[in-house]
């Protein structure tokens, strides 16, 4: 007789550059879950809205612009891939253009709306990371468990900026730390889904964990719940 394992669905929220996409991708590739990368869903947007010229700040009939556009996510060998008229867009959402104006895009509630049930679509059958500002929430506030991720505001400036320099791009790091500054403004300050933690949340600080660590924490409470299906974490912090 065959038994399924049991799935969860784990939410990881918090700010830019704390490490949530990498967290998530590694604890797919532990649990063999499916990675949905929400941030990324935004900056596809985002991209679509500035390679069309529309001005963010005047009034747009956004339901009928975000239904026309020819975006489709799909999940393939664990990677969460975005394709526009058929075309991956995956390293021309990671821009720094794109970077300085997704927070403003995220912050239409036009695109909240639209993604978020996109998201819920892509994750209703469980056995899914997702990350994102407002998974715990929002998108799934009944997931088995919900990390906060956060860092230090230098170390994740550190962090983008090696990031960027290794993929080749010219910047300063002056730069990095106004545009995380400026998203973690809009992403905390909106009207619709600000970035904040859900109620029983685990925190998670980054700044002085490596990536073996982060990925040892959040899998040994993953497991945990695994093993103990429809339990709650009695706790809303995870010291290393």
């Amino acid at each position: 007789m065959h038994f399924e394992s049991p799935k969860i669905t784990i939410a990881l929220d918090g700010f830019a550059a704390c490490g949530k996409s990498t967290l998530a991708r590694d604890l797919c590739s532990a649990l063999n879950y499916s990675f949905i990368d929400t941030g990324a869903m935004y900056r596809a947007v985002t991209y679509c809205i500035l390679q069309m010229g529309l001005d963010l700040d005047a009034d747009q009939h956004w339901g009928g612009i975000l239904q026309s556009l020819p975006l489709e996510w799909r999940v393939a060998d664990g990677l969460f891939r975005i394709g526009l008229d058929r075309e991956d867009i995956e390293d021309k959402i990671r821009s720094m253009a794109v970077s300085a104006r997704v927070s403003e895009v995220a912050a239409i509630s036009a695109v909240r709306t639209f993604l978020v049930h996109q998201q819920q679509m892509l994750g209703r059958s469980g056995g899914v990371v997702l990350d994102g500002r407002d998974i715990g929430t929002v998108v799934f506030p009944d997931a088995e468990l919900k990390i906060f991720v956060t860092a230090d505001t230098e170390v994740r400036v550190q962090r983008r900026y090696q990031e960027l320099k290794t993929k080749g791009v010219s910047i300063e790091i002056g730069e990095v730390r106004h545009n995380l500054e400026h998203r973690d403004h809009i992403d905390s300050t909106r009207e619709d889904s600000p970035l904040q933690a859900a109620p029983d949340a685990l925190w998670l600080d980054t700044s002085r964990l490596d990536r073996e660590r982060q990925l040892q924490i959040a899998l040994t409470v993953a497991r945990t719940l695994l093993d103990k299906k429809g339990m709650k974490p009695s706790h809303s912090s995870v010291v290393p």
